[in-house]
C-alpha cells in the first residue's frame, strides 16, 4: 500500500484506532515507511503530530509507542465530549449557513426513515455524519479540530452500543436542527447536552489488543 506524504498522519491514526497498531506496541520509522510507502521523514512528522494529540508515547530504549491510555484518561474523554458539543451546537445556531441546514435535515430525514424501515445497519455512520455536519456549521476551526480529535480518541478507546430506542435519538437530532434554524443559541445547547449525555452512557471501555513489537516486523 502506497499513500501520498501529506496523509501518512492519517494513515497511522486510522491503523492505531482500528487496532491495527496494538496500544503499548512500538512504532518504528523503518516500518511504518515500508507500510506506507514513503520515506521516512513524513513519519517522523506524523509520529509528532500523533504525540500532540495523545495517541502515541515515547518511551525510553524504546522510542515510539502506541499509547495506552488509563481508565481516567478515557473517562475525562467523554467529560469533554459533554462540555464541547453543546457549546459547537450553539456556535452552529449563530453561524449556521443553509446549505448546512440542508444536509442536518436531510441527514435526520433519512436517519428517521432508515428508523421506520428498522434499517440499523447505517445509523450509527448518519449519527457520525449529522454530529460532524453541526460541528462544522459552528464556523470555528479550532473546536472542529478538537471534536475531530475527540471523535477518533473515543473510537479508538470505546465501543458505542447500538442505541434501544433509536426513534428518539433521530427525533433528538430533529428537534436540536430546529433549534438551530430557529438560531436558537441556548436551546441548541441544552438540546444537545442532554442528547451527548444520553448517548455517553451507551459507551463501553475497549479492551486492549495484546501488543505486537512492529520492530520485527510486524502488520
Amino acid at each position: 500500500m502506497r499513500i501520498p506524504a501529506h496523509s501518512v498522519c492519517t494513515a497511522i491514526r486510522d491503523d492505531i484506532v482500528s487496532g491495527i497498531f496494538p496500544r503499548g506496541s512500538r512504532l518504528t520509522e523503518e516500518v511504518l515507511a515500508r507500510r506506507y510507502g514513503v520515506s521516512r521523514v513524513p513519519v517522523r512528522e506524523a509520529l509528532r503530530t500523533l504525540q500532540s494529540e495523545g495517541f502515541v508515547t515515547t518511551r525510553r530504549h524504546a522510542g515510539a509507542c502506541v499509547a495506552e491510555p488509563t481508565p481516567q484518561e478515557a473517562a475525562d474523554l467523554l467529560e469533554v465530549r459533554t462540555l464541547l458539543e453543546p457549546l459547537g451546537a450553539a456556535r452552529a445556531a449563530m453561524r449556521r449557513t443553509e446549505a448546512h441546514l440542508k444536509v442536518l435535515r436531510g441527514l435526520v430525514r433519512l436517519g428517521q426513515e432508515r428508523t421506520r424501515r428498522a434499517e440499523g445497519e447505517d445509523l450509527t455512520a448518519l449519527g457520525g455524519w449529522f454530529h460532524e455536519t453541526l460541528a462544522q456549521a459552528s464556523a470555528s476551526p479550532g473546536l472542529i479540530t478538537l471534536l475531530t480529535q475527540l471523535k477518533h480518541k473515543i473510537a479508538w478507546m470505546y465501543v458505542a452500543e447500538r442505541p434501544a430506542r433509536p426513534a428518539e435519538r433521530w427525533a433528538e437530532h430533529g428537534a436540536i436542527v430546529d433549534a438551530v434554524a430557529r438560531r436558537d443559541a441556548e436551546r441548541a445547547r441544552a438540546l444537545t447536552a442532554l442528547h451527548v449525555e444520553r448517548a455517553v452512557a451507551a459507551y463501553r471501555m475497549r479492551i486492549p489488543q495484546h501488543a505486537v513489537n512492529l520492530a520485527g516486523g510486524g502488520k
